[in-house]
This record gives C-alpha cells, sequence and structure tokens, in this order.
C-alpha cells in the first residue's frame, strides 16, 4: 500500500471549529461515506465531545451525521468518531486532533493536521510535523491565515 498522504491545515483561530467545517466539506464532497467514514481521532474523550458538540452546533439547521465508534449508529455513519485505536472495514480519511500522531496513522490513505494559532497547539503540532517528516511521509502544507 502507498505511504499516507498527510495534509497540514494550520493558523486557523479556532482548530476545532475547523475540523467541523472540514468534516462537513468532505462529506459534502461526497468523500464521507458508510462504506469508506472519514474518521475523527482524539485519545482525549473530552476534546472529541467537545468537537462532537460543535457539529451539532455549529449547524443547528442541517444534520451533519456522525456517531462514536462504541455507538450502533456508528455502523451507519460517514463520520466516525474513535478515542482509542479500532480496526475499520475502510480505513480511507483521518482527522487527527489529539496531541500526538495517531498510532495507526499509516493504515490511512490521508491525513489531516489541523494547527490553531495557539503556542501549545503550535509546539504539538511542529513534532508531529517532525514525526512524519522524519519517517519520509510527503506533508502539504495549508496556510489558512493567507486565505480570504
Amino acid at each position: 500500500q502507498a505511504m499516507t498522504s498527510i495534509d497540514f491545515h494550520f493558523n486557523t483561530p479556532h482548530r476545532l471549529e475547523y475540523a467541523c467545517r472540514l468534516s462537513r466539506k468532505i462529506l459534502n464532497a461526497g468523500q464521507a461515506q458508510v462504506e469508506t467514514p472519514l474518521v475523527v481521532y482524539c485519545s482525549d474523550r473530552a476534546r472529541l465531545d467537545e468537537f462532537d458538540d460543535l457539529l451539532w452546533s455549529l449547524w443547528p439547521e442541517e444534520f451533519v451525521p456522525h456517531a462514536h465508534i462504541s455507538l450502533p449508529e456508528a455502523a451507519e455513519s460517514p463520520i466516525v468518531l474513535m478515542d482509542e485505536d479500532v480496526k475499520l472495514a475502510s480505513h480511507t480519511l483521518l482527522i487527527n486532533l489529539d496531541d500526538a500522531p495517531p498510532p495507526f496513522f499509516a493504515r490511512f490513505v490521508r491525513l489531516f493536521e489541523i494547527v490553531s494559532l495557539d503556542d501549545v497547539d503550535r509546539a504539538h503540532a511542529r513534532d508531529r510535523f517532525a514525526f512524519y517528516r522524519d519517517r519520509g511521509y510527503a506533508i502539504n502544507n495549508f496556510d489558512l491565515s493567507k486565505k480570504s
């Protein structure tokens, strides 16, 4: 299998809110399906729950279907939330909201890393960037401060 392609989206004011927007964009583009779900990972369950809540509240008039992997409805969801490694039938797109690289990221075709303006978040992101780079992964950088 080819090496995971890694996209770093940096300089966003709010990491979790941007992750919600990216998830919705991927879903609306038809890239997140029940058979090939978008996985959003964070080992910190509180942070993952905050992301979950934001997905509901950002677009109150719109349903962005998602479910935690532990729930029965995850089997029917195009967006799956995970706070631990669970093997899936398909490992396509992964958004990492953790401070460290997901231990299982290499199973995925594409990984999205989101970096806010927060100094602590940026420091963790630099470590993740170096981790991937030192292992020979191709990294694409997207500077969100340059977008209008």
